[in-house]
């Protein structure tokens, strides 16, 4: 085998043909969702995300890394969480449990090999763990879904601890603050940056456009609505994954405060100078926004980038997720998957209906201008263009 130590320092960035495995700048977060904002295509990402659900997942392939070094194992067998399957669909490497000193041993942005299973730095062997592939993990889902029913019991345990707790904001709208805008009334258009946020809010064009939704960015789903084209009117959260820029944008800001009173994101937003209100409750960001548009007077409410399955609910892999669950009865009247609205949509007015409304238009022309007293006039008037056209384009050839 050649020796790393002689290629690293000039072999290229993802996919050598010079070495096996992969070669790249080392990117090291213990937060995914940290990570993904400064990782760039071809750099190793390595993490420590146990049970690796869906939605980072999705942010590490469109981030286009060339391999995934996990401190943990990225399928516990809690419950069959998605992630691996799709970094493997991807044709992305992932290495599992490779132990937590590969943080004190790599900085970021050194150049680190991974062949098969082990991880270099120049000439020495850092970390060592299990390569996953579609086998292992088809595998590993399965004898996940063995302890599902242990999962949904806990699922449910929380879920009731949380109605215990919300019951006068879920049930009576007791803590929604008063906002500036409007919503009573009108279709709201919440965005979490989750599953299939960008096919989403790509099939919600033509809804929008017409519609006109008040648009309500929840977090990273304010960057969401702006970089799909749109101005989100309120942004909700915790404010740590939202930029400043799209903060400064002109919505509204609205802080999730915890029950205990504390504001995580107070402190950055005030620090920008900008007006806030906050909004206390436990759950998560997510079911304030929604508890927010239905408390207002929304009259439709189209999530985008929301957990809907039961499958969707557990790969979270917390307990807010309950939160969610509850929260989706609470507003349940009122609330529509981005799909559902598209459909609707659509049928409205269809392609080839635009179409005959196009000739049936031509045709009422030609008939107006075929029994009108001027027609004599109008076919000498396009006579003469049609004879100046063709005595231009011979004058050409």
């Amino acid at each position: 085998m050649k020796s790393p130590s002689r290629l690293l320092p000039w072999a290229r960035r993802g996919r050598s043909d010079d070495l096996p495995g992969v070669i790249g700048a080392a990117r090291l977060d213990r937060r995914t969702k940290n990570l993904t904002k400064r990782i760039s295509p071809g750099d190793v990402a390595i993490i420590d995300h146990r049970d690796l659900d869906r939605v980072s997942a999705d942010a590490l392939i469109s981030c286009h890394v060339a391999a995934v070094v996990n401190v943990s194992p990225s399928i516990t067998g809690r419950y069959p969480n998605m992630g691996p399957q799709l970094l493997i669909e991807a044709g992305i490497p992932l290495v599992d449990d490779v132990g937590p000193d590969v943080f004190a041993r790599v900085s970021d942005g050194q150049t680190v090999w991974l062949d098969g299973d082990t991880l270099y730095l120049a000439d020495e062997i850092i970390a060592k763990g299990t390569l996953q592939d579609k086998d292992s993990v088809a595998e590993a889902e399965a004898q996940a879904k063995v302890g599902l029913a242990t999962q949904l019991e806990a699922f449910v345990a929380n879920t009731m601890e949380y109605l215990k707790r919300e019951r006068e904001l879920l049930i009576e709208g007791v803590g929604v603050p008063e906002l500036r805008t409007k919503l009573t009334g009108r279709h709201v258009l919440v965005v979490v940056r989750g599953y299939h946020y960008r096919e989403d809010l790509s099939v919600l064009r033509g809804y929008i456009r017409e519609y006109k939704p008040i648009m309500i960015g929840v977090d990273g789903g304010a960057d969401a609505l702006i970089e799909a084209g749109h101005k989100p009117h309120i942004i909700v959260g915790d404010m740590d994954s939202v930029s400043d820029k799209t903060l400064g944008c002109g919505a509204e800001l609205v802080v999730h405060a915890y029950r205990d009173g504390r504001a995580p994101g107070l402190a950055r937003v005030q620090d920008l100078g900008m007006p806030c209100v906050l909004f206390p409750a436990a759950g998560t960001s997510e079911d304030v926004a929604l508890l927010l548009a239905d408390e207002k007077g929304a009259s439709l409410i189209v999530a985008v980038g929301t957990r809907f399955s039961l499958v969707e609910f557990l790969d979270k892999g917390r307990s807010g997720a309950a939160s969610t669950f509850l929260t989706r009865l609470r507003v349940g009247g009122t609330l529509v998957e981005p799909k559902g609205v598209s459909q609707l949509y659509r049928s409205r007015i269809s392609g080839w209906g635009l179409l005959l409304l196009v000739l049936a238009a031509c045709v009422t022309i030609v008939v107006a201008v075929g029994f009108s007293p001027a027609r004599s006039i109008l076919l000498g008037y396009f006579g003469s263009k049609w004879d100046s056209f063709v005595y231009w384009l011979t004058g050409l050839l």
